[in-house]
């Protein structure tokens, strides 16, 4: 049976290609989502992509993992990083290697993006590499769940 692992895209990702490009490039969601379905080939696991701007929903989505036993996760929750302590719990629940993801680097910029509530919890942390944060991502993830 095929792997298979969830990225979950927070709060404002549907607007990547639109919205502040030093920090984000001009790929967009789909275009990101796109890259991570043909690495998921190369690496024979199944990807399956989730965005919301809704904290119950993305709260909601992760119980759901949980419940479908996915091989593991993946998230760039955005701002919602540095202070939902709901979205911290709720990866908490999962038993599979959960991996932080962001396209900047988030210790060089403003002090409030510095801290991740959800560090004490995850696998590990990539950012800074702009939208190969995600493809560097999904090899650690997969490679953490074996």
């Amino acid at each position: 049976m095929m792997k298979t692992f969830l990225m979950l895209h927070g709060i404002n990702h549907n607007m990547f290609g639109k919205r502040d490009p030093v920090q984000y490039g001009t790929a967009t969601l789909d275009d990101i989502n796109a890259q991570l379905q043909a690495l998921g080939r190369e690496l024979g696991v199944e990807v399956e992509s989730y965005q919301t701007n809704s904290e119950g929903d993305m709260c909601l989505r992760i119980h759901q993992a949980f419940v479908d036993n996915v091989d593991g996760v993946l998230i760039n929750a955005g701002a919602w990083t540095h202070y939902s302590y709901g979205i911290r719990d709720a990866l908490a629940i999962l038993t599979v290697p959960v991996v932080e993801i962001h396209m900047s680097n988030i210790h060089a910029r403003e002090g409030f993006r510095h801290k991740s509530v959800f560090a004490e919890i995850v696998k590990g942390q990539i950012c800074g590499f702009g939208i190969d944060s995600y493809s560097l991502g999904l090899r650690a993830t997969v490679s953490a769940a074996g």
